[in-house]
């Protein structure tokens, strides 16, 4: 017999990347399944990612956040994702122009730059890049980290990647053209490469110039996706360590840019949008 309840949620999107954010008091259980379902686009709402709030662990914190992917995986971190959560936040404390959200990757703080009906622009610290092949985890054969122009097979050639962390694990493939590679292909045989343990999400790079790059993404658990914002932190890393950008770089991605700044010893710092798309409640129908 079946049971339906009621989960009352926002919809927002991060530069194209949409996600459904639901307080997780009282949700049912498990919430892979229910992420499966609410994101679905043609039997659910529709999204990238479903988006959990819960209570921080600390006072001192504003919310914790869990993460959900189209297929129940729970990523670490997601850097549009927390944008966000933080317009979801800003609708409730409207007041407060600096955040403190939890996750699965750490303590995470927002900044609001800017904001009108509908839409905010947060500047978000999404730490120090992970570079330790171990930490991604990658399994790099004895090779070296940084993990820099590392040779990869794929049935349709072999690649080369190199390959970070921003609590979740990046693999960045640098491209001439966009054309000239089979992309989505490519980026389906690398999420689940031997290398990554716990698979990976991949950028297609193509260097514009030493302050601007474009990309294409395919994330993990979810697949194509209009932009990312670990994908751009994750991108723009690769491209300072190989040596081709500057160190305050625009991302552009098929949904408008995107702003990454990683100054020398630092912190990596991602500043976009989040817009307000919908809102209602979703009839969940779950077995007993």
């Amino acid at each position: 017999m079946a049971r339906e309840t009621r989960i009352r949620f926002q919809k927002f999107h991060g530069l194209g990347n949409d996600f459904i954010v639901a307080r997780g008091g009282g949700l049912p259980k498990p919430l892979a399944r229910l992420a499966r379902a609410i994101t679905q686009r043609n039997t659910g709402v529709g999204a990238d990612g479903f988006l959990v709030l819960l209570p921080p662990t600390s006072r001192a914190h504003d919310a914790r956040v869990r993460f959900f992917n189209t297929d129940g995986s729970e990523p670490e971190m997601s850097g549009n994702g927390i944008r966000c959560v933080g317009a979801f936040l800003m609708m409730e404390i409207g007041s407060k122009r600096n955040l403190a959200i939890e996750t699965n990757a750490g303590l995470k703080t927002l900044h609001l730059a800017s904001s009108q009906p509908g839409r905010w622009i947060f500047r978000v610290n999404m730490g120090a890049p992970i570079l330790e092949s171990r930490l991604i985890p990658f399994d790099a054969g004895g090779a070296r980290s940084p993990v820099v122009n590392f040779p990869l097979r794929t049935s349709r050639g072999q690649v080369r990647a190199t390959v970070t962390s921003m609590g979740n694990p990046h693999c960045s493939v640098f491209v001439k053209d966009f054309k000239a590679i089979d992309w989505p292909a490519v980026g389906r045989e690398l999420e689940r490469n031997a290398h990554f343990p716990n698979r990976t999400n991949v950028e297609f790079v193509r260097v514009v110039s030493r302050h601007r790059i474009e990309v294409r993404f395919w994330e993990r658990g979810v697949g194509i996706t209009q932009s990312s914002g670990t994908g751009s932190c994750g991108a723009v890393v690769a491209s300072i360590l190989n040596g081709l950008t500057g160190r305050r770089v625009t991302v552009e991605t098929l949904a408008g840019n995107l702003q990454v700044d990683w100054p020398e010893g630092g912190e990596v710092l991602l500043t976009g949008p989040a817009e307000r798309i919908a809102q209602g409640v979703y009839f969940y129908r779950s077995s007993r």
